[in-house]
């Protein structure tokens, strides 16, 4: 069974290639869970060496490799599956692709996305944004009412993101039920990315 409770969305900042690795190996070495690696700006070679580097790391720590958007570095480095967002590939068709074994999340904002995607066959959904975040200032923010009929109709496993801190992964956990959240910044520019892991874990584990 996966576990969702501590998803890692990453992100280079201003991080060098050595540091952002160190930030992941530190993270799993942690509670991590899982890591979604997300490059919008590398090329296709580039994107593809990063994805090998850091599948070292994950498989070392046996944690899932989730790749954002791109089906054909996720094919090509042999990682668990991918994640796409509302304007990406469409679930069905990926799945068609990639075959049943590997995993496919979805972004969701809204209770109708959120609807689609669990009948499209995806595994889980990355639902928001919670919170307005620097990390993807395009992204919608989820209403109230959306994210509690998420709550009560969806079935498969749903991962918060979108502003999640260690003073608010709790209230928005037990609000909403959430089965892990997905952090981006609170973990890549942590002065401790495996305690702060430790700490999501914490959090979420205590309100399951």
């Amino acid at each position: 069974m996966i576990d969702y409770s501590v998803y890692l969305v990453t992100d280079q900042f201003n991080l060098n290639e050595d540091e952002f690795l160190n930030v992941i190996e530190e993270a799993v070495k942690g509670k991590t869970t899982m890591v979604q690696l997300r490059e919008k700006d590398s090329d296709t070679r580039e994107f593809y060496e990063l994805a090998l580097k850091v599948k070292a790391i994950t498989d070392k720590y046996d944690v899932p490799l989730i790749i954002n958007d791109r089906l054909d570095i996720a094919q090509a480095v042999g990682c668990a599956g991918v994640h796409l967002g509302q304007s990406d590939m469409p679930c069905t068709v990926a799945r068609e692709i990639l075959g049943d074994d590997k995993i496919i999340g979805i972004s969701a904002t809204t209770y109708d996305e959120a609807i689609q995607a669990q009948s499209d066959g995806a595994d889980y959904l990355g639902v928001g944004g919670i919170y307005p975040t620097n990390t993807k200032k395009d992204a919608g923010i989820s209403t109230h009412d959306d994210l509690l009929k998420i709550k009560e109709d969806i079935n498969i496993p749903t991962v918060a993101i979108g502003g999640i801190k260690e003073d608010n992964a709790g209230e928005i956990v037990k609000r909403y039920g959430f089965d892990g959240v997905a952090v981006v910044s609170a973990i890549m520019l942590s002065e401790n990315p495996k305690k702060t892991s430790e700490n999501f874990s914490r959090i979420v584990k205590e309100l399951e």
